[in-house]
């Protein structure tokens, strides 16, 4: 696929950015044919602003009337992209934390048919990590792990990060009504990309921090990422192993779950009932219970390894074009 006969655009959340919006618009390189500047309800008007203060005459903005966090904003982008029949949507934010430079790297997976969806890793380089806040630096492990399990995307990292990239036949298959609006928007978009079976690629970058102020607080929303992150898990099992398919995976997660449960609960009662009594456990019992933990992990471990590989591979994107093609030239014999 030729990259340069692609037509990019760029969304741009705004919500208080006024003050750095027009240098994150004048790095943005002529590789890009239109710039979507949302603003999300800004008390600033950065939207204002930017009509009136930006020359260049990609820049379209769009303004929400309510304020619906950065997910809103990147959906208005979207539907955008998709109404003006653009072919890839990069979503760069407003606080100059991304460098708009990096845009082709982004681009550059979708546009060689390597991947529908590319997102930011500022872990892949380790020599940059130390940059990181500590605090975020662990929160972003913690919320890694926890996306990995949920979404199925076992091979990324860095789920909150924010520099994507999308094609546009799989962004129109998206549930925009369903994805959520505010801080969850990044990870939980991986997991309604795995149920489209989408290939995610992580972009290596480098972290970026300067004297801008982040309104996420990881310590103030790691248990509700974790309620919603079990939903999505639940979700994903139930609608890819059982909705859409089943194989031998579809049996070992239950019995695993099932025997590793009464396993542990027969032993957890027998050793309440020795602590109550005094009376050791006879060592028949104690296998008794241990046996089913130790198969039913065996069973857990071995879904795992099934889920590992279930990576999506082979980008939707190219397989609807190729539909398409064959279903034109079929069209197109049929007419004759």
């Amino acid at each position: 696929m030729d990259d340069m006969r692609l037509k990019i655009c760029v969304v741009i959340p705004c919500y208080k950015v006024r003050e750095r919006i027009l240098d994150v618009i004048g790095k943005i390189g002529p590789e890009v044919s239109r710039i979507f500047v949302v603003d999300d309800c800004c008390p600033e008007g950065t939207g204002v602003f930017v009509e009136h203060a930006c020359p260049d005459a990609r820049v379209r903005v769009i303004g929400n009337s309510v304020n619906q966090g950065v997910g809103g904003a990147v959906m208005a982008g979207y539907k955008a992209a998709i109404a003006e029949g653009l072919d890839i949507i990069v979503k760069v934010d407003g606080d100059g934390q991304m460098d708009p430079t990096l845009i082709p790297d982004f681009v550059a997976p979708i546009a060689a048919g390597e991947a529908d969806y590319t997102k930011g890793n500022r872990f892949f380089d380790l020599e940059q990590i130390h940059v990181m806040p500590k605090t975020r630096l662990l929160g972003n492990a913690l919320l890694s792990f926890m996306t990995k399990i949920s979404s199925g995307y076992w091979d990324l990292f860095d789920p909150t990060n924010g520099f994507t990239a999308i094609h546009v036949d799989v962004a129109r298959h998206l549930p925009f009504e369903k994805i959520s609006r505010r801080y969850f928007f990044e990870t939980d978009m991986l997991f309604h990309l795995n149920r489209l079976r989408a290939v995610v690629v992580d972009v290596p970058m480098d972290a970026k921090y300067g004297d801008e102020v982040s309104n996420l607080k990881v310590p103030n929303i790691i248990g509700e990422f974790m309620a919603k992150h079990m939903r999505n898990f639940a979700k994903r099992i139930f609608y890819n192993y059982y909705l859409r398919d089943m194989s031998l995976a579809s049996i070992e997660l239950p019995i695993g779950i099932l025997m590793f449960l009464a396993g542990a609960i027969f032993g957890l009662v027998h050793w309440m009932n020795s602590l109550r009594t005094g009376i050791l456990t006879p060592p028949g019992t104690v296998m008794f219970s241990a046996l089913p933990v130790i198969i039913g992990t065996q069973f857990i471990l071995a879904f795992i390894g099934h889920d590992i590989s279930s990576i999506p591979k082979n980008p939707i994107h190219l397989r609807r074009k190729r539909l398409n093609s064959i279903k034109f030239k079929y069209i197109q014999k049929d007419s004759r």
